[in-house]
């Protein structure tokens, strides 16, 4: 069993069990998440795809983590203008542990 959820302004396909990075949630390490954006959920041949979202459907997951990803470095120049710009910029995570999928 599966299912595909929005979160964070992208989609993930989970299974339970599973652990996944997603954007920052509000919450602490422990802490259980229910996400109720679930697009479609797929138990064995039995298919249900939301308009937009599944009714009654929602993904139970723990916080793993909360941290900060590796730093992306961004760098800009003009050439023979003497502009060089760079930045530096780590974005926040959440890591959820999956634990179950009700449709």
């Amino acid at each position: 069993m599966y299912a595909i959820i929005r979160t964070g302004g992208k989609q993930y396909q989970v299974a339970s069990g599973d652990q996944l990075r997603v954007e920052k949630l509000e919450g602490s390490v422990g802490d259980t998440v229910e996400l109720t954006d679930v697009l479609m959920v797929v138990d064995g041949e039995n298919v249900q795809v939301g308009s937009p979202v599944v009714e009654n459907a929602k993904v139970v997951a723990k916080i793993a983590e909360q941290g900060k990803a590796k730093k992306v470095i961004i760098f800009k120049k003009k050439r023979r203008k003497g502009y060089r710009l760079r930045k530096g910029h780590r974005q926040m995570y959440t890591a959820l542990k999956i634990q179950e999928i009700t449709a």
